[in-house]
């Protein structure tokens, strides 16, 4: 039987370009500064591969990956794994801090204009229908990682780099972008240097995928041949 997401264990970033992401955890969660992470930081003092979160049952394990400048918990360095409790901030290299919450229901969530819809105070469970009459048919809200098309939320959220990817044509929307404007832009200049336009199809294919599971009647991310990919996310009307 599996577990509803709502009720597995998270981290929600604080501060900095990762401030509100959340990240569940369903089994094992590394963070380092290489793509291949599942939450990659952009951070020199980070190593490649900084942490890793292991979920075990009800508990949920920290511990540091060998790296130079240390992982943290509740701004103790930490010399061997620890158990994670309600609460809890790690910090990796006293670069990037991140929430742990027992359960993804216990975020507060606070909405301000959410692409033309009030949502203030409404405090949203995940998986909830938002109304698509007006505005587009894809909406996003990148403070909390979480997006929805054709009304419907997409759960279990994306991973950071198809965020990522999201965003940007999201931020260009209208505009085709060149495979190497979005390998910069999505990786960022000193990760990009080693990743090849096969990857980058890999990730727009993975992509296109999360959003058709939700909403298989329309394709957001078109490709525009000898040029690169542009977001199509029409207004809806009523």
């Amino acid at each position: 039987m599996s577990i509803p997401n709502e009720s597995l264990p998270v981290i929600v970033g604080q501060g900095g370009d990762l401030n509100a992401h959340r990240w569940v955890i369903e089994d094992t969660l590394t963070i380092g500064r290489t793509s291949a992470c599942d939450v990659p930081v952009t951070n020199r003092q980070i190593s490649r591969y900084h942490a890793q979160l292991t979920r075990s049952g009800e508990s949920v394990i920290l511990e540091d990956l060998g790296s130079k400048n240390g992982t943290f918990h509740n701004g103790e360095m930490i010399e061997e794994p620890v158990q994670l409790e309600d609460g809890d901030v790690i910090q990796v290299a006293l670069a990037q801090k991140f929430l742990y919450l027992s359960q993804d229901a216990t975020i507060p969530l606070d909405y301000s204009d959410f692409n033309g819809i009030n949502l203030v105070g409404k405090n949203i469970p995940h998986g909830a229908e938002v109304s698509p009459s007006g505005g587009q048919r894809m909406r996003l809200d990148m403070a909390s990682h979480r997006i929805w098309v054709n009304g419907e939320e997409v759960d279990p959220p994306l991973s950071a780099l198809q965020l990522e990817l999201l965003k940007v044509l999201n931020e260009n929307e209208g505009r085709v972008l060149s495979r190497h404007d979005l390998i910069t832009q999505v990786w960022g200049e000193l990760e990009s240097a080693g990743v090849t336009d096969q990857a980058l199809d890999a990730l727009v294919r993975r992509l296109r995928n999360r959003l058709a599971k939700t909403d298989p009647d329309h394709d957001y991310v078109l490709t525009v041949r000898g040029q690169g990919f542009r977001l199509d996310n029409p207004e809806i009307r009523g």
